[in-house]
């Protein structure tokens, strides 16, 4: 299968350059952006949908994004078993399009927030986290939201730890998941999760904001090359 990253683009995306910057000049993938009036995903292998405030944030995060053409496209893509990644708007457009379970609220400061994190993987047997270094703590990645509040009832996040769905909690530089180091609120620290089936993963923090060596970090880059080592070998 040949590698093509699809880059959505709605009204409002601001991560859309970013993602396509880190993954054609950095990594030197394939990409192309999908405006979100198409239907057409261009032959693409992995659909990308990108953070920002796609139609202004109204009614919910992603709650009209959802809506959007391109969007049926993206879930029939999905539910044959192709490769999804929603980063931070993107992630809540999932969760609205029903692709990955759960909501988002409010972060409980009720501030916006946008810092670097930490994130500890919890499952390196993914399509999204198979080449992260055993030998990585923790993984150093940016937030910049103010709804990555991560809510479920206490059956889905039984169901999400049993499945090993939850990808990323956040976590101190070692690792440790704790209250200390939650920026959000996020219920048992979940800043990514991937659905039952193991091909759509949602996460709040931004990898493509942490790819390029001039910025002083790459951790993202280990998330994209997960994701492009499954596809090419």
């Amino acid at each position: 299968m040949n590698l093509k990253f699809g880059v959505v683009v709605f009204p409002g995306s601001n991560c859309d350059h970013d993602a396509y910057y880190s993954l054609r000049k950095v990594l030197n993938y394939d990409v192309e952006f999908l405006w979100h009036k198409d239907t057409d995903l261009k032959q693409s292998s992995v659909i990308l949908l990108p953070g920002g405030f796609s139609y202004g944030d109204y009614l919910r995060t992603g709650a009209i994004a959802r809506f959007s053409p391109i969007m049926n496209s993206v879930i029939s893509f999905a539910n044959k078993g192709g490769i999804v990644i929603g980063i931070c708007n993107g992630f809540q457009i999932l969760l609205e399009a029903g692709l990955l379970p759960g909501v988002m609220i409010r972060n409980n400061s009720l501030k916006f927030a946008c810092k670097d994190v930490y994130l500890k993987t919890e499952n390196r047997e993914t399509i999204f986290s198979a080449e992260i270094s055993e030998a990585t703590k923790a993984l150093k990645i940016p937030i910049a939201h103010g709804e990555g509040n991560y809510f479920a009832d206490i059956e889905l996040l039984k169901e999400l730890e049993a499945n090993r769905q939850i990808l990323f909690r956040y976590s101190d530089e070692d690792g440790n998941v704790n209250d200390e180091n939650n920026p959000n609120g996020s219920q048992l620290n979940i800043a990514g999760i991937v659905n039952k089936n193991g091909n759509v993963m949602g996460m709040m923090p931004h990898p493509e904001r942490a790819c390029d060596p001039t910025l002083g970090r790459t951790d993202g880059q280990q998330i994209f090359r997960s994701i492009a080592n499954y596809i090419l070998n």
